[in-house]
């Protein structure tokens, strides 16, 4: 079991910034490939970006590239998601998610064995 409790989130004007973290405990978090969600009402819960577990070979939704980074540093068993240029269409609560390493990141949700509670970004135009 890894347990994953995300922050960072809040209230920002589009074009701003957040980052958004993610600390895990319990097993080794440098094991686990990791990936971000998010959810707006009423809406499935999408990907919006992953990492394997050494940290290579990032995938973004193309909504989300050339805003959004992921990184991690497993020696403080943290990921991160700096979001940048930020738009109203990004407001959703953003989740952490991790799984088994495999041989690439998946971005369906149901593959992802491990997730935290989530934590509200909303952007105001």
């Amino acid at each position: 079991q890894v347990q994953l409790v995300e922050s960072g989130g809040g209230l920002v004007q589009a074009g701003g910034s957040l980052r958004l973290s993610c600390a895990a405990s319990g097993r080794t978090f440098s094991l686990y490939d990791m990936g971000w969600f998010r959810q707006a009402p009423g809406k499935e819960r999408e990907f919006v970006a992953g990492l394997t577990k050494s940290g290579s070979f990032p995938k973004y939704a193309d909504s989300v590239k050339g805003r959004f980074t992921i990184s991690r540093d497993n020696a403080n068993n943290t990921l991160y998601l700096q979001m940048n240029n930020l738009k109203p269409e990004d407001t959703a609560n953003y989740y952490c998610a991790g799984r088994g390493s495999a041989s690439a990141v998946p971005t369906t949700a149901s593959r992802y064995s491990y997730w935290g509670q989530g934590t509200q970004v909303t952007v105001s135009s």
